[in-house]
């Protein structure tokens, strides 16, 4: 079985607490030595002093042999902690005084001369000097077993010291090295979730900046790779949209040659019969044989007109006009209807480069999509205007409202809800739009039903 590799934390905390140990383990031992020889120093250094207090006191007890003397100068230095013996000797290494007390343990010994001064003539008036003669020494043996004592307990308390300063230390850093790691490992783990299909997973940026930095570069990177998808998406939806269109050309060929010809004929056909045919007018079957072939020859006039969709013949346009006699057209047809329309449109035209005719056709397939959804009934709003680059259309029905399923679909071709619809009206106004460079959109109303918007550039499309 292959191992797992450690991870970038595992990393850092280890190489942090070896060098962390290290170093401190270090300095420890160093600051351990120097103590220890400080304290060292100052001890021996304190017992020499010592010796030389006690020379200096004994030059007149050796001098005049006063052992009485030297030995209470030797019991005074006894009571000393550390000095166990002091021994005072004379010139001719003889025992003045010699005391001591009950030891156990290591010993040392420090030795220092007991001397005079003495003057000495020079020749030629030049004055005199002074030099040393050494008249007796003083010998003092002193116990290191307290110093030994206090030199283990410092040792100790620097182990635990260090051992201390070391657990701190890795504690510190762990934190530290968790805090740099901790954004990469998120890093990781939302890069896995992405590739496991999840595209709207974001991560939240850190405190520090490089992973903060790092962070917000990855969500920019999954922004970016969101939107290219998304974009790829959309062509290929156009893509397979324009190889539908082609294929529904071809075949709007065939419709052309096999079904107008044939209902022309049927057409023809019927209007001799009729003329056969006492109260033709009052006969229900040759109605509905007439009804149907209206019905079939709109639908296929429809088709062709969306399948082989005429260029848009730009010029100069008044939009609020061809909107106002679009309306005007409709309000004539509704005359017998329970329906009204209220319209808000300026009278200051709006002038763009536009194809009135392809527009007018558009915007009729929107007021009828709009009055079938109101079932010939209530009101229809209409309203239109500009901005410094846009022109505006708002079309708002009392219907029922456009499902949510199926908000996505209502400009696609041959989607329909009616069962007498051809569900390409919508299409074919998308169409034009489209081909104008603007965008029509739909959206339910808070209060009931549906509006339609469009929006056309004031350019030329």
């Amino acid at each position: 079985m292959k191992m797992k590799r450690a991870g970038i934390h595992f990393r850092l905390l280890l190489t942090g607490v070896i060098l962390i140990i290290a170093t401190t383990f270090t300095l420890g031992y160093m600051a351990r030595n120097i103590t220890h020889e400080f304290v060292q120093s100052r001890f021996e250094n304190g017992i020499q002093f010592l010796a030389k207090y006690l020379a200096l006191n004994s030059e007149l007890g050796i001098l005049i042999d006063q052992r009485a003397m030297l030995k209470r100068q030797a019991e005074n230095l006894l009571s000393e902690k550390d000095v166990v013996k002091v021994i005072i000797f004379n010139e001719s290494d003889e025992i003045l005084a010699d005391v001591s007390r009950e030891n156990i343990g290591p010993l040392s010994v420090v030795e220092v001369p007991v001397t005079v001064k003495k003057s000495k003539e020079f020749p030629w008036n030049m004055g005199s000097a002074e030099e040393e003669r050494i008249i007796g020494r003083v010998r003092i043996d002193y116990t290191t077993e307290g110093i030994g004592r206090l030199l283990a307990v410092m040792k100790v308390r620097f182990l635990w010291l260090t051992l201390g300063l070391s657990g701190l230390s890795v504690l510190i850093f762990y934190f530290i090295s968790r805090s740099l790691s901790l954004p990469v490992t998120r890093l990781a783990a939302a890069a896995r979730e992405v590739a496991a299909g999840n595209p709207d997973l974001r991560v939240t940026p850190g405190n520090l900046p490089e992973t903060r930095e790092l962070a917000l570069s990855f969500n920019a990177m999954l922004d970016s790779l969101q939107e290219s998808q998304a974009a790829l998406k959309r062509a290929n939806e156009e893509m397979i949209r324009q190889k539908t269109l082609a294929r529904m050309g071809e075949f709007s060929l065939m419709i052309a040659h096999e079904f107008k010809n044939p209902l022309g004929i049927i057409k023809s056909s019927l209007d001799i019969l009729k003329q056969d045919v006492e109260n033709s007018s009052e006969n229900t079957m040759i109605l509905y044989i007439e009804d149907e072939i209206q019905r079939l020859n709109h639908l296929i006039e429809e088709f062709l007109v969306f399948a082989r969709p005429a260029l848009p013949a730009f010029r100069e346009t008044d939009l609020n006009a061809m909107l106002r006699e679009c309306t005007d057209r409709f309000e004539i047809q509704i005359v017998d209807f329970s329906l009204e329309f209220i319209l808000d449109i300026p009278e200051n035209p709006c002038i763009a480069d536009a194809d009135p005719d392809l527009l007018m056709r558009a915007v009729g397939n929107v007021l009828k999509n709009a009055i079938e959804a109101n079932e010939q009934l209530g009101i229809v709003a209409v309203k239109a205007f500009s901005d410094q680059n846009t022109w505006h259309m708002e079309i708002r029905d009392q219907g029922p409202g456009i499902p949510e399923e199926n908000m996505q679909k209502i400009f696609e071709p041959f989607f329909t809800t009616r069962a007498t619809g051809t569900g390409l009206g919508l299409a074919f106004a998308a169409q034009v739009v489209g081909a104008h460079q603007g965008k029509i959109t739909a959206e339910n109303r808070k209060e009931g039903g549906a509006v339609f918007r469009v929006e056309l550039p004031l350019g030329r499309g």
